[in-house]
């Protein structure tokens, strides 16, 4: 038989609680098969799976798109890097674009957000005519490059 790991070695060896773990194998996320005993035992490749749990988890990915990749990964066998780099290139765009708020945050944090508001005395300076409310709701400068003009460069941060 190959190598299984108990729910608290499982746990040791990944670093994740193992509440967590019953949260992922409930969310469909990691699967193990059960004892007479009724105890949880992990095929050691589920390392893998929880390891790339996390670090969809980190990059901001939703759990429900991360299950729908790993569906993607082959059943009976270990995913190998082939495997690993076309699930990891469905990300990429939406890294790549959370990146760039991320981004488009820290430079506007001590400026306009355009968030529409006028209520700041510098609005006036920053916002003139409300521009940001003709963007719709929220924060639209946040997401997107602020409209060129003028104030563009005290509006850019």
């Amino acid at each position: 038989m190959a190598l299984e790991l108990s729910i608290g070695e499982l746990s040791a060896r990944s670093g994740v609680a193992q509440s967590a773990l019953r949260f992922y194998e409930r969310r469909g996320l990691i699967a193990a098969r059960r004892t007479e005993g009724n105890q949880r035992r992990y095929p050691a490749a589920t390392l893998r799976r929880v390891a790339l749990v996390q670090a969809g988890k980190a990059a901001g990915i939703p759990l429900e798109r991360i299950r729908e990749a790993l569906d993607g990964l082959p059943e009976g066998r270990t995913p190998g890097t082939r495997d690993w780099e076309r699930l990891s290139r469905g990300w990429r765009r939406e890294i790549d674009e959370r990146i760039a708020t991320l981004e488009a945050i820290r430079g506007r944090l001590t400026t306009c957000i355009g968030c529409g508001c006028l209520s700041l005395k510098t609005c006036a300076l920053l916002n003139p005519g409300d521009e940001a409310g003709r963007l719709g709701a929220g924060a639209p400068y946040l997401r997107t490059v602020p409209p060129r003009g003028r104030d563009a460069t005290r509006r850019a941060g």
